[in-house]
């Protein structure tokens, strides 16, 4: 008898244990975006988990253990919409004792990366699952390009008018008229630019990461899209360039998928844009800066480019994925050549964007910040303004400021392309 009533104390122990140990999601997002889609799964301790992939429908099936029911997974369930390119629907319920299963029900065949992230910043820990299209490399995916043309034509605007070669064959003319006589062949103004020039405009921070964050609540990753959008609109509206969207939604891009991406975009300029904060409230102005080889010139310049450079810690990088692609990417060919260009486009755009707000330096800055590694593209980051300063905050908010800078970036780019005009081949023939 005793052995029994002890067999049972420890057996209610045993599942005392477990119920101490189970948890519930402290939050669950999801984000789409063209190139993947992102689940995101928080809680107070790390989760651990198991999958597999169903086909005839396909599925991703997810097996949590030691997650109970709650708010966020409910929650989840509700976020998936229409028009996300790949989740279909999410379900979730007990499989069995200690296990909540998510079922992902999917619209296509995906592939499934999942890792952990530990606490950082406002997070927990974190469980990410990234859905790739098939077809696709997880960290070397193809933006979507099926709204650009498959080359960089010259507009008709822009086009070379070359005079006909010999004496065009006449047609025979009636005998009562006579002949006119011959015009000279109207002068045809030699076009600036040769071809289409692209301008591959990157919005700093999204999805899991916000950037920096305002007084009054705002979030540099939504400022950045808003300008960047309205910057596409502005340069497409140029009779000789056009712009490109690293990112065109609220979803997380790596720094050196932001380079990869822009390459394989046949850029021939890089623009991203910021709105930092400093620990200081009254921090005002704004900045131009270029990639340094040789250490930053500044200490603030090296600051901002080492927590610029943790975004990849924040918004969540899977490092046990190796990408030789993206390191030959990176590799220093052409670098100090493309500093020097990237400088005068940075002087060219600081200069405009003096006339709108007031300026952090007077000189473009540089450090070595991740995302301006293209080593064959004039690459520049624009810090428009300090969200952390209240009032700059607010201009930052405000439609008539955003066009005012915007224009101001637009007309540094004008400035530079007018003093170094781009006459090479476009990127489309180089090799990647």
């Amino acid at each position: 008898m005793l052995h029994i009533l002890l067999r049972t104390f420890l057996l209610c122990g045993v599942l005392a244990s477990g119920w101490a140990q189970a948890l519930q999601l402290s939050a669950t997002r999801l984000w789409p975006s063209p190139d993947y889609t992102r689940i995101t799964l928080e809680a107070a301790q790390p989760v651990a988990y198991k999958y597999f992939s169903l086909a005839n429908p396909d599925r991703l099936v997810i097996d949590l253990e030691g997650v109970e029911s709650g708010a966020a997974l409910d929650v989840l369930t509700s976020q998936v919409t229409p028009d996300d390119p790949y989740i279909a629907a999410i379900r979730a319920g007990v499989n069995r004792p200690g296990v909540m299963r998510l079922v992902v029900d999917l619209k296509t065949a995906v592939k499934a990366s999942m890792f952990q992230l530990q606490p950082l910043g406002q997070y927990g820990h974190r469980l990410v699952v990234d859905l790739y299209p098939v077809q696709a490399n997880p960290v070397q995916s193809n933006p979507v390009e099926a709204n650009l043309p498959q080359s960089n034509p010259v507009p008709a605007t822009q086009a070379v008018v070359t005079p006909p070669m010999g004496n065009p064959v006449a047609s025979p003319q009636p005998a009562l008229i006579e002949p006119s006589k011959p015009s000279k062949p109207p002068k045809v103004a030699e076009p600036q630019y040769a071809r289409l020039i692209t301008v591959a405009i990157d919005a700093g921070h999204g999805g899991e990461d916000p950037g920096a964050g305002g007084a009054n609540g705002s979030h540099e990753k939504d400022i950045t899209l808003a300008l960047a959008k309205k910057l596409k609109q502005k340069i497409d509206a140029q009779e000789n360039m056009r712009g490109v969207l690293i990112r065109d939604g609220d979803y997380f891009v790596p720094l050196g998928q932001r380079v990869v991406k822009a390459r394989a975009l046949k850029a021939d300029l890089f623009v991203s844009i910021h709105a930092d904060a400093f620990i200081k409230p009254d921090a005002r102005g704004s900045s131009v800066f270029a990639l340094s080889e040789n250490g930053a010139t500044s200490a603030a310049a090296r600051w901002l480019a080492k927590k610029e450079n943790e975004a990849d810690l924040i918004g969540g990088v899977n490092i046990d994925v190796k990408d030789p692609f993206l390191k030959r990417t990176l590799i220093d060919l052409s670098q100090t050549a493309t500093i020097n260009d990237s400088l005068k486009l940075g002087h060219a755009v600081l200069k405009q964007i003096g006339g709108v707000n007031t300026l952090h330096k007077g000189q473009v800055e540089q450090a070595g910040f991740a995302v301006l590694k293209a080593p064959d593209i004039p690459s520049i980051l624009v810090e428009t303004a300090f969200i952390s300063n209240p009032e700059e905050e607010k201009r930052l908010n405000d439609p008539d400021y955003q066009d005012r800078l915007i224009d101001a970036i637009v007309g540094g780019v004008r400035n530079y392309l007018d003093k170094h005009p781009l006459t090479a081949p476009s990127r489309l023939t180089r090799n990647p």
